[in-house]
């Protein structure tokens, strides 16, 4: 994956993972406030198909939609740009941000050194 997702593009895909199908307007009714215009959400939708992250089927003169891209997947690629680009691949520079950032607790670290141990 090349793409990286606009806001507005990342909540398409965001509830397309949740619903797994749906029409442009079930994508609208459960998007965050202020909801841009039906016309807008069509458009991301369809840039969201040509770049192959979701996928469609036909019924009558309507599409109902579906993601291509897991979540799973677009997690891991994100996480490793992330990583790539401000932690410089550093597991250590990863760690003291968080530490550092005080985003874990005592609790959390001691989670993390169980999985690392395993």
């Amino acid at each position: 994956m090349h793409t990286i997702l606009n806001p507005r593009e990342e909540e398409v895909m965001r509830i397309l993972w949740k619903l797994q199908k749906a029409f442009v307007k079930d994508i609208l009714a459960e998007m965050d406030p202020p909801a841009p215009p039906y016309n807008t959400v069509s458009s991301i939708v369809r840039k969201l198909e040509t770049e192959g992250l979701i996928g469609h089927t036909v019924y009558g003169n309507t599409h109902q939609y579906h993601p291509v891209l897991q979540k799973k997947q677009y997690r891991k690629w994100s996480f490793e740009r992330l990583f790539n680009h401000y932690f410089d691949r550093s597991p250590e520079a990863l760690m003291s941000f968080f530490l550092d950032e005080e985003s874990l607790d005592q609790e959390k670290l001691e989670e993390i050194i169980r999985k690392l141990k395993k």
